[in-house]
């Protein structure tokens, strides 16, 4: 499969089941409100028993004045910060639960409709799809979360070498030092960005690899790793896709950024602006998902045949027999069978 034929399939598909872009939009809208009253409502109401004043709240010399003192402001008021503390920590749980649940039944439904080209949106089979695979990419997510942590420690480890060899160069020559400090500079970037970029790419493979053979969270990303590995045309598509994804973005935020230099009624023109940039971003992540997912199909999955992703057909099993088969030689043409004869004279 070429790249063209796995983004007009993606494109395709999102778009005859643009009910998933409507639900990461509502998803979206919830996530502010819930915001506006888990987290903003308990925070306003701690400003205004610290004394701290709103109308001056573009101006942080208020918020830097409220804390130059943290401990006797912690001892006065702990109940409250407290519970400003605890709506903030349910507030990140209850959007990442259903963060995952909506990511869950948006990733179910795509990969079933690239198994059913045929399959009609439906509310009944998206809510399928998010419960049964909202345990496995919770814990896919856990996984892919420790592999990124160690590579930042990797990156951490090399960032302090290479800022230990620069500073031996500095005491022998400050040429050299600075020659070696642009040139590891750019090296660490170099390294890191690939890194990131090929961890996001097993990602994104691995949940695939995740709906479509259904093994763990580990064996999936190591399923990604591999695929990644063997079809480094994957991995560039995916790199293709996430740069067009950047550049879209970054045109986006160029068209709403400008209303937010408007004093007041700009920030109430770009409301609407700032919504559709959010539905644009969701649809392209969709969109992304369902390219990755029908190349992955299509060079791993579709290859290896039906028998080995389908279940035997109905009528195989219902035919299938437990007893001793018939061994017996195919009857001659035009031979009759011979009854028995009878031990005794007929009667009449």
């Amino acid at each position: 499969m070429t790249y063209s034929q796995a983004i007009r399939s993606g494109l395709r598909l999102v778009n005859s089941r643009w009910q998933l872009v409507a639900i990461q939009a509502g998803l979206m809208l919830f996530n502010c409100i819930a915001f506006f009253i888990m987290v903003g409502i308990p925070l306003g109401i701690a400003f205004i028993i610290f004394g701290l004043d709103l109308t001056g709240l573009a101006q942080m010399k208020d918020i830097f004045g409220m804390l130059r003192n943290p401990a006797e402001l912690l001892s006065k008021y702990f109940g409250l910060v407290l519970i400003v503390l605890s709506s903030l920590l349910v507030y990140i749980l209850l959007v990442t639960t259903l963060g995952l649940y909506v990511f869950g039944g948006a990733v179910g439904f795509i990969g079933r409709s690239i198994l059913d080209p045929d399959l009609k949106f439906s509310m009944r089979g998206f809510f399928a799809e998010a419960k049964k695979l909202f345990f496995p990419i919770m814990w896919f997510s856990l996984v892919a979360g420790i592999v990124f942590i160690f590579i930042a420690f990797i990156l951490g480890l090399f960032g302090g070498g290479v800022a230990a060899i620069v500073s031996a160069a500095k005491s022998q020559d400050s040429t050299l030092a600075l020659f070696l400090g642009i040139f590891f500079s750019l090296l660490v970037i170099l390294v890191g960005v690939s890194f990131v970029l090929v961890g996001i790419a097993v990602t994104v493979y691995g949940i695939a690899a995740l709906f479509f053979k259904g093994k763990g969270a580990t064996k999936s990303f190591m399923e990604g790793l591999r695929f990644v590995w063997d079809h480094q045309n994957a991995f560039w598509l995916y790199v293709i896709l996430l740069i067009a994804y950047v550049i879209v973005s970054f045109f986006v935020m160029l068209v709403v950024y400008p209303f937010n230099l408007i004093p007041i009624i700009g920030t109430i023109i770009s409301i609407p602006f700032q919504l559709l940039s959010y539905v644009i971003q969701g649809y392209l992540g969709l969109v992304i998902i369902a390219i990755v997912f029908t190349y992955y199909y299509e060079l791993e999955i579709k290859k290896t045949g039906p028998a080995a992703t389908e279940p035997p057909p109905a009528e195989a099993t219902a035919g299938s027999s437990s007893g001793p088969e018939d061994i017996s030689l195919p009857q001659a043409p035009g031979q009759e069978t011979v009854l028995p004869e009878k031990d005794g004279p007929e009667e009449t």
